[in-house]
């Protein structure tokens, strides 16, 4: 399979495909009449493994890390265990952040409905968020 076909046959893009080639997680061998990249069903299976992989949040460098020991003769199992429950943590403090900061910016859009737009003369930039703190209160400085 050339790049295009392995990307279609994976539902990827052949940038995709070409990227994951030049980090070393496809190894395809080179038509010796023309030069192009030739993939197999090695390929597409690493492909398609590396795809599912980042869909749980794993990294490249986690993709190889597993492949690796997975050839190596290791099962990578207790591995991607360890690594999800990691990112898994990591995602629902993010995800606390996130929620955080859409309640600070609603409580900012209400405080601000219905204050006038001014131009300040004393060195501040911006009286909305000059007047605003972390608690949702407007201050007056």
């Amino acid at each position: 399979m050339r790049v295009t076909d392995l990307a279609q046959r994976a539902d990827t893009t052949a940038e995709t495909v070409r990227h994951y080639t030049d980090l070393g997680l496809l190894r395809p061998r080179r038509d010796p009449g023309n030069g192009y990249r030739l993939y197999g069903g090695d390929d597409l299976r690493r492909l398609r493994f590396a795809l599912k992989a980042r869909s749980l949040g794993f990294t490249l460098s986690d993709v190889r890390e597993l492949i690796e020991e997975s050839e190596g003769g290791e099962a990578p199992c207790p591995r991607v265990r360890r690594l999800i429950e990691a990112r898994l943590a990591q995602v629902e403090e993010r995800i606390r952040e996130l929620s955080g900061l859409s309640e600070r910016m609603r409580a900012a859009m209400a405080a601000w409905e219905d204050a006038p737009d001014c131009r300040l003369d004393d060195g501040r930039v911006c009286g909305l968020i000059d007047s605003f703190n972390a608690a949702g209160e407007e201050t007056h400085p």
